[in-house]
C-alpha cells in the first residue's frame, strides 16, 4: 500500500494530538488479523492456564486477533502507552515500602486491640493500583482523539476504543507498531517507559503508515522466571495464570489453592515482582504528563481490612482498581497475607473473621491461624469448629489444627 505525503503529515498530527492528551508512546500498526497470536492464546486456553476467567474463550480469542470483526472496514490501529511510573521522589522501589507506605486506613486516635507494641501488618499493592483506574481515564483521551479524527482528516472517519477490558490483542497491536516488544514474563518492554505502562488502541478505518516493530528481545535474559513466588512463568513468554498473584488476588473469586498461599507472601492486589527485576525496568522514565492521580494505597493496613463494612470499602476504595478484588476478596487476601507474616498479634482479629466474616474470608483466617500457630490461634480454631456450619470451612479449620504446632 503506497502512502503519500498528505497521509504521512495526517499521521504526525494525529500522533502530536495524542501526545498532547497526554500518552507516552503513540504508534500505528496495520489492522492485518493477528494469526500467530491468535494461535498462542488459543494454545493457553487449550492448556487451562486461563482456568478461573470464563470469560477468556477461544470465541474471544477470534474476535479479539481480527481487528476486522471488531470495526468494519478497519485499516490502521493508533497503539498508545500510558506510563504509571512517577517520578522516584513521588514513588520509592517497592522493595522499601515499609518506609514510604502512606497507609489507606490511618491509625486511630486509640491503640488498636488487634496490633503489637503499635506495629500494623502491611500488605503489598501492585505499583498500577497506587493510581486512580485508569480504564476511565484512558478511555476518555481515546475518545477525544476518537471525535478529533474527522477533523484532522477532513473526512468522516469511523473508529473504536479499546482498553483494557474490551476484546482485542493489545499487545499484540502494540509489538506489531513497534510501541514494544514482549517480555518473557508477557508484559509488553518499551524502550523508555519499560513495562510500567497501560495499553490502549484506536482502531480506525484511517489508512495510516505504519510503524515497524522493534528488533528487540530480552535476549538470553530469563530473570523474571525464577523470580516469580508461584511459578507461575511455567516458560518463556507462557503464564499459567491460574498460579498468578494477580489472578489470585484479583480475578479469582473463590478459594485460594492452600499450596500457593504460603508463596504468595504479603501481597493482597496484584503483584510486582516480575517486573522489578527485569533490567529493562531498572532505566524506566517516568511519565511525560501525569494524568492519573495518586491513591495513597502504597500498602494496605491489614488487620482493619477485616472488620471493613461493604459501605466502608465502597467509599474508601472508590474510583481506585482496587475495589475489582470485591470486599471478600480483599478480606481473602488479608488472611493470607497475615498468615505468611506470621504476626501472633492479629489471631484475634482473625478469630473474629473466622466466627463473623463469609465462609470465604473464614476459611483462609482459619489457614491463617494455623499459620501463626501459638495456644491462642487453637482456641480460637477449636472454638469455631465447634459452631462452624459449612463444610468447606470446617475442613479449613482441620486441616489447620492438624498443621497446627503451639
Amino acid at each position: 500500500m503506497a502512502y503519500t505525503q498528505v497521509a504521512s503529515s495526517l499521521k504526525e498530527r494525529i500522533t502530536q494530538q495524542a501526545r498532547d492528551l497526554g500518552f507516552d508512546e503513540v504508534r500505528v500498526a496495520s489492522a492485518e488479523p493477528f494469526v500467530e497470536d491468535e494461535e498462542a492464546a488459543q494454545e493457553r486456553v487449550h492448556q487451562g492456564f486461563m482456568g478461573g476467567m470464563p470469560w477468556f474463550t477461544q470465541e474471544r480469542v477470534q474476535s479479539a486477533s481480527d481487528p476486522q470483526a471488531l470495526l468494519g472496514g478497519a485499516r490502521s490501529i493508533i497503539s498508545v502507552a500510558l506510563s504509571y511510573l512517577p517520578s522516584e521522589e513521588a514513588i520509592p522501589n517497592p522493595s522499601t515500602v515499609s518506609s514510604y507506605v502512606e497507609l489507606a486506613f490511618p491509625p486511630p486516635s486509640s491503640p488498636s486491640p488487634f496490633k503489637g507494641e503499635g506495629i500494623a501488618s502491611l500488605g503489598k499493592v501492585a505499583r498500577y493500583a497506587q493510581w486512580s483506574d485508569y480504564h476511565g481515564v484512558m478511555k476518555e483521551k481515546l475518545r477525544i482523539l476518537s471525535a478529533e479524527l474527522p477533523q484532522l482528516a477532513g473526512r468522516p472517519v469511523r473508529s473504536r476504543v479499546f482498553v483494557d477490558d474490551s476484546p482485542l490483542l493489545e499487545r499484540a497491536a502494540a509489538r506489531r507498531a513497534g510501541l514494544g516488544w514482549f517480555g518473557k514474563n508477557t508484559n509488553i518492554l518499551t524502550s523508555a517507559h519499560g513495562s510500567w505502562v497501560f495499553l490502549g488502541a484506536l482502531v480506525t478505518d484511517l489508512a495510516l503508515e505504519p510503524d515497524e516493530p522493534l528488533k528487540k528481545s530480552c535476549g538470553d535474559c530469563v530473570r523474571c522466571i525464577p523470580a516469580c513466588p508461584t511459578g507461575a512463568i511455567v516458560a518463556p513468554y507462557v503464564i499459567d495464570a491460574r498460579r498468578c498473584i494477580s489472578y489470585l488476588t484479583i480475578e479469582c473469586q473463590g478459594t485460594i489453592p492452600r499450596p500457593l498461599r504460603p508463596l504468595m507472601g504479603d501481597w493482597v492486589f496484584g503483584c510486582d515482582v516480575c517486573q522489578e527485576v527485569c533490567p529493562v525496568n531498572s532505566g524506566a522514565a517516568a511519565a511525560t504528563i501525569p494524568v492519573l492521580k495518586r491513591t495513597n494505597l502504597s500498602a494496605l493496613e491489614l488487620v482493619p481490612l477485616l472488620s471493613m463494612s461493604p459501605q466502608e470499602f465502597s467509599v474508601r476504595l472508590r474510583h481506585t482498581p482496587i475495589q475489582r478484588a470485591k470486599l471478600v476478596g480483599l478480606q481473602r487476601n488479608a488472611c493470607v497475607a497475615l498468615g505468611n507474616i506470621g504476626d501472633p498479634w492479629a489471631a484475634p482479629a482473625l478469630g473474629q473473621a473466622l466466627m463473623d466474616g463469609e465462609p470465604l474470608v473464614r476459611g483462609h483466617a482459619a489457614w491463617a491461624l494455623g499459620r501463626i500457630g501459638g495456644p491462642e490461634a487453637r482456641r480460637l480454631l477449636e472454638q469455631a469448629l465447634e459452631g462452624e456450619v459449612s463444610g468447606e470451612v470446617r475442613e479449613e479449620i482441620e486441616a489447620a489444627l492438624a498443621e497446627h504446632t503451639d
